[in-house]
């Protein structure tokens, strides 16, 4: 088992959830995480041992003979000692920081461990409908999340928002503009796309030629497919991630998370967020807001476009809508 006991635990408990369903799909549901994104971890676990974890090709998921042993070595490591040891112990004393689909937490991580490498940071993937339920139930002590989200006894800092997009197939006509207005999709069949924790499945209801969806840019990008593209909306509301913690619990590694994530420096004079105006914080929000918001800049989003849009635009296009494409 020794070989297996420095393995990330986030990592091996999702490893362990698809060995235990012995399917990646249901797996990915019960841990609130997209299928694609579960994939990739094992794929990297698989790439760090050396070994494959389970069978290549098999008709139904199967463990390799490595993956039952890893299997077993999980269940062990998971349950851990009745008593905490003082290391374990100790790196109780860390933040736990949890972070709904869409959000990318990378950055803070690698501030967080360059500036406080002593302290442990856990991020905790969560489903978006569990986000207000895990900082209530103290499951994270910190957590982004998607606005709205009910503010009652939280303390919340806007971050960033983020452009609409519409997930096409690649054949169809949208895909020939950089941007259409929500006016001009009154003519398709929109897919219920409001529960984000449900995307993987809208999307593949989009492939399958059933109708376009709205989502935000970071969920469409988080669930890409080469059969499907996306193209920004506007007139369309968009929407907004914060950083949300129970201010009952807060405490000195809360108000240095804060600190990180507003872009405080390691020498800046930090000011206890609860003492701060309103003036001071909607300065913040707003100036990080558009440092966050997605640039216009990337290739198949910006109103000037390619040539061939252009021209695409000028044969598709008349009086606001879109035109079908003469087949």
């Amino acid at each position: 088992m020794s070989q297996f006991e420095s393995i990330d635990p986030t990592r091996l408990r999702w490893f362990a959830e698809v060995a235990e369903q012995l399917s990646f799909t249901r797996a990915a549901r019960a841990l609130g995480i997209a299928r694609q994104r579960l994939s990739a971890t094992v794929i990297e676990l698989e790439a760090e041992l050396g070994e494959k974890l389970f069978v290549p090709g098999a008709e139904s998921t199967r463990l390799t003979g490595t993956g039952e042993q890893l299997l077993a070595a999980a269940r062990e490591i998971l349950a851990g000692p009745a008593e905490p040891e003082p290391a374990a112990a100790e790196a109780a004393a860390g933040l736990r920081v949890g972070f709904v689909p869409g959000v990318t937490v990378s950055k803070w991580e690698r501030i967080w461990r360059e500036r406080f490498p002593g302290t442990p940071l856990e991020t905790v993937p969560l489903a978006a409908a569990d986000q207000r339920a895990a900082l209530a139930e103290g499951r994270v002590d910190m957590c982004f999340v998607r606005l709205p989200i009910d503010r009652d006894g939280l303390g919340v800092i806007p971050l960033y928002r983020e452009l609409p997009v519409v997930v096409v197939p690649k054949d169809h006509e949208i895909s020939l503009f950089d941007e259409v207005d929500a006016s001009e999709l009154a003519g398709e069949r929109l897919q219920d796309a409001s529960d984000l924790d449900q995307a993987a499945v809208v999307l593949e209801m989009v492939a399958a030629g059933v109708g376009p969806a709205v989502v935000p840019h970071s969920i469409a990008r988080l669930h890409a497919r080469r059969d499907l593209v996306y193209r920004t909306v506007t007139g369309h509301p968009d929407t907004e991630i914060a950083l949300a913690w129970p201010t009952a619990s807060a405490g000195e590694l809360e108000e240095e998370f804060i600190g990180v994530v507003r872009g405080r420096t390691a020498r800046s004079t930090r000011s206890p967020s609860g003492t701060r105006g309103e003036g001071a914080r909607d300065k913040d929000s707003r100036a990080r807001a558009a440092a966050a918001k997605p640039a216009h800049g990337k290739a198949g989003q910006t109103k000037t476009g390619r040539a061939k849009n252009t021209a695409a635009r000028a044969g598709n296009r008349s009086g606001g809508a879109v035109r079908r494409r003469k087949r």
